[in-house]
Order: C-alpha cells, then sequence, then structure tokens
C-alpha cells in the first residue's frame, strides 16, 4: 500500500475539488479530520466556512455575486452526540437526520446518489468519525456514477476500526483537472499523519493546496478519551 505525504499528495494535482482527510493522531490521542474546498467558477469560489458551535456551514462571501446556490450552500460538518458527520454536501444533513432515526451511515447513504451537475456529476463524499470508551473508528464513503453514466450509481462504503496512529485517508471528488472533471477512483488514499499541532496540521494543508483554486479548509481535533474538540477554519475570501 502506497503511503504518501500530505505534502506531497496535494501538490500532486491542481485541482482535487473537494476532500476529507481523516485519521487518528500520532500520539494516538486525537481522532483528526480535515475538509477542504477547491473552485474554478466565480460561483464556486464565493465561499466561506462559517462556524456555528460544533457544526460549520459555508455562506456566501459577496452574497450579490452568488448566482446559484444549489450545490453550494450546506453544511459541510454537523455533530450528532459522538459522531462527527463530514461531508461534501447536503448529504450531512441526510445522514444526521437519518442516524437520529437508528439508521446507519451507509443506510442513510442509499437514499442519495452522486450531485446532478451534469456533465461532471460529482460524487458525494462522506465520512463519519466514532469516539467512544476511549476508542475511536471512522467510515468514509463514495456516491458516484459509472463511468459518467448518470443513469447509474455506484456507492462504497469504507470502515477502519482502531485506526493506525499516525495515518489517515484520504478521499477527494475528482482525479484531475478536465472538462468534464473525472471522478475520484480506488480506494481512499493513505496519507502519513505527522506528530504535529493543529495550527501545524492547518498551515500544512493550506499550504500545499494549489493556489488559485483552493477556497475554504476546516480542520478539527477531537480528543478521543473526553470528546473535547479544537477546530480551526481558513478561508481565501477573508
Amino acid at each position: 500500500m502506497k503511503i504518501n505525504t500530505i505534502a506531497n499528495e496535494l501538490n500532486s494535482l491542481a485541482y482535487h475539488g473537494r476532500g476529507i482527510i481523516i485519521g487518528k493522531s500520532a500520539d494516538g490521542k486525537k481522532a483528526v479530520t480535515a475538509y477542504f474546498i477547491m473552485g474554478r467558477s466565480e460561483n464556486s469560489r464565493n465561499r466561506v466556512f462559517v462556524l456555528e458551535g460544533e457544526n460549520m456551514r459555508t455562506k456566501a462571501f459577496d452574497e450579490s455575486k452568488m448566482t446559484d446556490p444549489h450545490l453550494i450552500i450546506y453544511y459541510p460538518v454537523r455533530v450528532l452526540g459522538n459522531k462527527t458527520i463530514v461531508t461534501n454536501g447536503d448529504q450531512t444533513d441526510t445522514i444526521y437526520e437519518l442516524m437520529d432515526k437508528q439508521m446507519t451511515f451507509e443506510q442513510a447513504l442509499r437514499t442519495r446518489e452522486f450531485e446532478d451537475d451534469k456533465p461532471n456529476f460529482t460524487p458525494r463524499i462522506s465520512g463519519i468519525i466514532h469516539c467512544e470508551n476511549g476508542n475511536m473508528n471512522y467510515a468514509m464513503s463514495i456516491l458516484k456514477s459509472a463511468e459518467g453514466d448518470d443513469s447509474s450509481c455506484e456507492r462504497f462504503t469504507y470502515a477502519y476500526s482502531n485506526p493506525i496512529a499516525g495515518k489517515a485517508k484520504f478521499i477527494h471528488t475528482y482525479n484531475d483537472n478536465g472538462d468534464p472533471l473525472p471522478s475520484f477512483e480506488g480506494e481512499p488514499k493513505t496519507l502519513e499523519l505527522p506528530d504535529i499541532s493543529i495550527d501545524e496540521l492547518t498551515k500544512l494543508i493550506w499550504d500545499n493546496l494549489n493556489q488559485d483554486n483552493k477556497v475554504s479548509l476546516f480542520v478539527r481535533y477531537i480528543d478521543i478519551e473526553s470528546g473535547e474538540s479544537e477546530t480551526r477554519v481558513v478561508n481565501k475570501n477573508a
């Protein structure tokens, strides 16, 4: 299995689209997650992340320039008890609402499919972190069109029990820049998670995202034992 550094992976593509990183800190004490958005159009770039308690939403930076909120404005992060949900769309709310009704992460996502942004059919990527009794596990999901055919939805879920300290998984929406944009393929990538502070990790990710295309970044450290969290948000439109 190939293990890459965060810097090398983020510099490997000019356009990852949206990306989710989840893993366990090098000291084994914290669940670590990051979510970033990139944009090519003015509408997509005209966004900021805004914290609302433990949750986070996207917001238009300049309301007068927002042409279509569809697929742009949503809650990327919501917390349900000891579970933290991170996604690239309004499926965050679907997962939250259906898991609150005792459905599983995977069952909730069976009610959704890729985005209706023809011809890209952007995949919906999702992650969930569960911390309880000093233990951590997490899962990731991608819902994508079958080779760009919107008549068929492919659904993949990856579950990680007792994850290895100092390692993270990374899933993103696109394999590269293009027209149409090619969807992510394969399993989530494995990244080294260095033994650094949340501020250092935030800087590491932000500095290595493509300068022209990066829009916003969210990073959270969750103490696996206590459940207490620490969060950082960076917006290009500040």
